[in-house]
């Protein structure tokens, strides 16, 4: 069987939903064992950035559905790259480029899934897929060559996010030190980017830890600030976590600013709960308020659960997404911490929120950091 460009020989493959839905395609990327991939289902809404969106992660455990037609139009390269390998299940596309064109493009993206692992499917009806994941929310699924009794068998069986601790699949084992700025920042890696570090970077010598470093370690650091990633899944699975964020919030000595899933674990920390929203928030044209201005900033964003509105009763609302109201921002009036749900250092994405990093200096700053702290990066 021909691509659809007539030269490309794929595989008849299949996608299908926990739910039933079928949708048919051609298989890409690299072969899954006996014909078979499973994941979550989600949809992103972004139109440029695919190989960070594939990179990114917070995908761990995901099959990502392009909502964007014509995705691997300009390639791959290394600079893009938003940690050292993907974490997702798999992707879903309508129609992917075999022949990319850009003057940066150094790998295809087909041959980059399969140099990475990473099965696929192309040719689904993806506008039809978004809209059943709308309606009925992120499920599980599973794609592949199989037959469709067997891929909805393995479907059916493959759980949800929910409840998962997916972070100690994608953190950091040991100890690393990246960026040449003049503050001291611990980085907590629950998933972090390289966007993150880039920005960061700016500001601080970063120390990178693992997600499971106690409070006690990262306060003997002395750092200026201390730095919650994003990351994939539950937060309501990370109880120890949560507990040592807690700690550090309480010693309120430190400034803690934290994005996407270090957003909710903080919250979460200063006693709010989570919860799944029905098919995620996953896109780079979402529209967010800042309550102090009243500015609208448009905003990137990766995330499936959020911090429940009126539980979150030690610290103030900063900001809320106005498109469902979800609370996008926190800060506390009594200790130097805030927190945004979406991504400033979006790459590519809007620039909008990327003020937020100034205030974090502004706030180590006004603690007692002061610039010539340290020397610089190791």
């Amino acid at each position: 069987m021909n691509g659809r460009n007539g030269t490309v020989h794929r595989d008849e493959a299949l996608l299908v939903l926990a739910d039933g839905a079928a949708f048919e395609g051609e298989a890409i990327g690299a072969a899954p064992v006996d014909g078979v991939s499973t994941g979550e289902a989600v949809f992103n809404t972004v139109l440029s950035g695919y190989q960070e969106v594939i990179t990114d992660p917070s995908y761990a455990g995901q099959v990502i559905a392009f909502t964007y037609p014509h995705i691997g139009n300009y390639g791959v390269n290394p600079i893009d790259d938003e940690a050292d390998r993907p974490h997702c299940r798999g992707i879903i596309v309508r129609d992917l480029a075999d022949r990319p064109s850009s003057w940066r493009s150094e790998e295809s993206l087909e041959a980059f899934l399969v140099r990475n692992g990473i099965p696929g499917i192309t040719g689904v009806d993806t506008r039809r897929l978004t809209r059943h994941l709308r309606r009925l929310g992120a499920m599980p699924c599973a794609f592949g060559t199989a037959g469709e009794s067997e891929l909805l068998a393995a479907a059916r069986s493959t759980p949800p996010t929910d409840g998962v601790d997916l972070v100690s699949t994608v953190t950091t084992t040991s100890i690393v030190n990246r960026g040449t700025g003049p503050y001291r920042v611990v980085a907590f890696d629950f998933g972090i980017k390289e966007a993150m570090l880039r920005q960061l970077g700016e500001l601080a010598t970063i120390t990178v830890v693992p997600a499971s470093t106690p409070a006690e370690e990262v306060l003997g650091l002395e750092p200026d600030g201390i730095f919650l990633s994003n990351g994939p899944g539950d937060p309501a699975a990370l109880p120890s976590i949560i507990g040592e964020i807690r700690l550090l919030a309480e010693d309120g000595t430190v400034p803690i600013f934290g994005i996407c899933l270090g957003h909710q674990l903080l919250a979460s920390a200063l006693g709010a709960s989570t919860y799944k929203l029905p098919f995620g928030h996953h896109g780079g044209n979402h529209p967010v308020k800042r309550l102090s201005s009243g500015q609208v900033e448009i905003t990137s964003q990766n995330h499936n659960y959020a911090v429940a509105e009126g539980s979150l009763a030690s610290a103030e609302v900063t900001h809320v997404n106005l498109n469902d109201g979800v609370i996008e921002g926190l800060r506390s009036a009594d200790s130097p911490l805030f927190s945004v749900q979406y991504h400033p250092e979006a790459g590519p994405g809007p620039h909008d929120a990327r003020y937020l990093f100034e205030e974090f200096r502004a706030l180590m700053e006004a603690n007692g950091a002061g610039a010539g702290s340290v020397t610089g990066g190791d």
